[in-house]
């Protein structure tokens, strides 16, 4: 049974009515009191014919009432589908005579019909539901006092209130207190998050740049603590909100094997319909009566209506679909859906993807009679002087790995262009920086010094060479260290049948290749600037047929556009990222890419499984009623069985877990 509301929302199946939203089930249930009622007064009683017949037309009325509905919205869109043969073939079998069997298929059919859109709206429930996370009302601070307003009222800037346990009201950034949120509607993390105030709620950038610890979207639940939050993004424009339409416009992008299915039921319709049309006529060539033919052909047209074909991939698709958004990834439509669950080929972005994205202090080596804490805190009182980002993350880690405390006993700090910095430390010179300007001071580099350079430099280290009183003191490393989780995922993704994962990064290929090394990646390409990734990402396609781009969503995004699924990571805050991407993992956990691509294996062996089943089923029926074996109760009980199991199989992946 093919449903429109699976492809756009110009029809509605809820199908209510008198009875509320379960109409038409209460409609297929009297049609099946009227039939069997029919059925018992035919076999148990003598009472007047008319008595029965009324029993099967009123069976009629309330098993084809909403088929008709059905029937007539697609004829009028030039559409001859499923429910148009039906009525044609219980209006055939009145004409015959056959009201009992008439009764029973619009029975049968309108019972699958009625339990099928009650299973296929729990799935689009659950994507609804993704809508009732959002709190309908929201405390606004206006001076001293605090006023509730619905949330569609609120103005961007309005400065609210989350109280402990809440669930927050709009996407903004918190500008009083601090708390930790539970984030797990939106980006799947199961952990809550600690958020702070920004520091500077005067000057504040755009959202997306704001640093994610200070940032809170609609219908996540705060912690323990009060928090004040300016509102960044209006309700239309929050990301659930976002987020919910695009998984219901998801809907209208039909994967290849729903096009292709499409393509098999123009011509096979047509088909069928001629073979009854000839079959209507079989009485003129083999010795058997004009009923008979009609009844023949009547039967292999309800056998030939492929119900559970129409419906076997986009039940699997909504329910996949459905799945990835309540464990916070987007996946838009059926075609990414189905790519990601053939892909063997994967490439990633390195800086923020597969690494934190943030410089760490790597290693601290001594050269000299300084003891660690001294020479520590030489670097830490000249760095602090820098706003340069590697000195910033110099600072913070010496203070949280080593408890150093500050004193502030440098001065004069001096950059010197492209080599490192000069200041005064204890009234002594102090530099720090590369090899170039060491040589270039005339401060001696001794051979241990050298050879530690060396390898540090060849496993993707920056290093920094510090001097003091023109004698080389010690020796920094720094690196943007691997994501804990990387290694794991990696594996992770191997076992799910991933054999190649290559790394696209701009930073230098002995950094790309250090990385490699501690998370297990197959391959790795550095130096590459965008429109290298671009080139990188055509000729692996060409390569493996098929590859996904992992990514920010930001500066990836050329790649991911020439990549068969752009994925991108960290999508809650980013709107480009929701827009460009196929993919959107909400969270930047990049642990969740191997349940999203196991899901959609899984769905892609479903997909094939419902096409078996509603395929073979088509196949049995069609030879066996037109032999005369089956009748048409049992076709239309066969048919109606195989579309509840396709569907009911493909709801299964609504509680997939990897």
């Amino acid at each position: 049974m093919k449903h429109k509301h699976l492809e756009n929302d110009k029809h509605d199946h809820n199908h209510g009515g008198v009875f509320g939203e379960n109409t038409e089930l209460y409609f297929a249930i009297l049609s099946g009191v009227f039939f069997f009622t029919g059925l018992i007064l035919t076999k148990f009683t003598n009472v007047f014919d008319w008595v029965v017949l009324t029993s099967f037309i009123l069976s009629y009325f309330f098993g084809g009432y909403y088929t008709i509905l059905e029937a007539f919205g697609k004829i009028k869109e030039g559409e001859f589908e499923i429910d148009f043969l039906m009525i044609v073939a219980a209006i055939g079998a009145a004409y015959i005579g056959s009201w009992q069997e008439g009764a029973l298929l619009l029975f049968l059919f309108s019972i699958g019909h009625a339990l099928e859109h009650y299973a296929m709206n729990k799935a689009k429930k659950s994507i609804h539901a993704l809508g009732d996370l959002s709190p309908k009302t929201a405390l606004v601070k206006k001076g001293n006092k605090i006023v509730e307003v619905a949330v569609e009222e609120l103005q961007l800037n309005d400065i609210i209130v989350i109280k402990p346990n809440a669930k927050i009201s709009a996407d903004g950034v918190i500008i009083k207190g601090s708390s930790s949120i539970n984030q797990a509607s939106i980006t799947g993390e199961s952990m809550p998050v600690d958020k702070m105030a920004y520091s500077n709620p005067e000057n504040l950038p755009e959202f997306k740049d704001i640093h994610k610890n200070n940032v809170v979207f609609t219908g996540t639940i705060n912690g323990d603590s009060n928090i004040e939050v300016q509102v960044l993004k209006l309700s239309k424009d929050s990301t659930i909100s976002r987020v919910i339409k695009m998984v219901s416009e998801v809907e209208t992008k039909k994967s290849p094997t729903q096009l292709l299915t499409k393509k098999f039921e123009k011509w096979f319709v047509p088909a069928v319909i001629v073979l009854v049309v000839t079959l209507c006529f079989a009485y003129l060539v083999i010795d058997e009566t004009v009923k008979e033919s009609l009844y023949r052909a009547i039967s292999v047209l309800v056998s030939a209506s492929p119900c559970a074909l129409a419906i076997s991939t986009p039940s699997a698709v909504l329910s996949a679909i459905a799945r990835a958004a309540k464990g916070g990834v987007l996946i838009k439509g059926g075609r990414a859906l189905e790519d990601l669950g053939s892909l063997t080929t994967i490439a990633f972005d390195k800086t923020g993807t597969l690494t934190e994205g943030k410089p760490k202090l790597t290693n601290v080596v001594l050269l000299s009679e300084f003891n660690k804490n001294e020479f520590l805190s030489l670097v830490l009182e000249v760095e602090n002087l820098s706003n340069h980002p590697l000195a910033k993350a110099i600072v913070k880690d010496i203070k949280k790995q080593f408890s150093i405390e500050q004193k502030n006993l440098a001065s004069d700090i001096k950059a010197i262009q492209g080599k490192g910095l000069k200041a005064i430390y204890r009234g002594e010179e102090v530099y720090i920086g590369n090899k170039e300007l060491m040589v270039d001071q005339k401060i001696s580099i001794s051979v241990k010094a050298e050879t530690k350079l060396e390898e540090l430099l060849k496993n993707g280290h920056t290093v920094m060479l510090v001097s003091f009183k023109k004698q080389l003191i010690g020796l920094l490393s720094v690196m943007d260290v691997p994501r804990e989780s990387a290694k794991n995922t990696l594996s992770r993704l191997k076992r799910i049948g991933i054999k190649k994962m290559i790394m696209l990064t701009g930073d230098h290929q002995s950094v790309g290749d250090s990385i490699a090394k501690q998370i297990g990646l197959t391959e790795v390409r550095g130096n590459l600037l965008p429109e290298n990734k671009v080139a990188a990402i055509e000729e692996l396609k060409q390569r493996y047929s098929k590859i996904a781009m992992v990514g920010d969503g930001v500066n990836d995004a050329p790649a991911m556009a020439n990549s068969t699924v752009g994925i991108a990571m960290g999508a809650a805050g980013s709107d480009v990222a929701l827009e460009t991407a196929d993919v959107a993992l909400m969270s930047d956990e990049i642990e969740n890419l191997p349940f999203v691509i196991g899901l959609s294996r899984k769905s892609k062996s479903i997909i094939k499984q419902n096409l078996w089943i509603s395929l073979g089923i088509v196949a049995f029926l069609i030879p066996t009623t037109l032999l005369g074996i089956a009748n048409i109760g049992i076709a239309v009980a066969i048919h109606e069985g195989s579309t509840l199991i396709v569907v009911i199989n493909a709801l299964r992946l609504l509680k997939y877990n990897e």
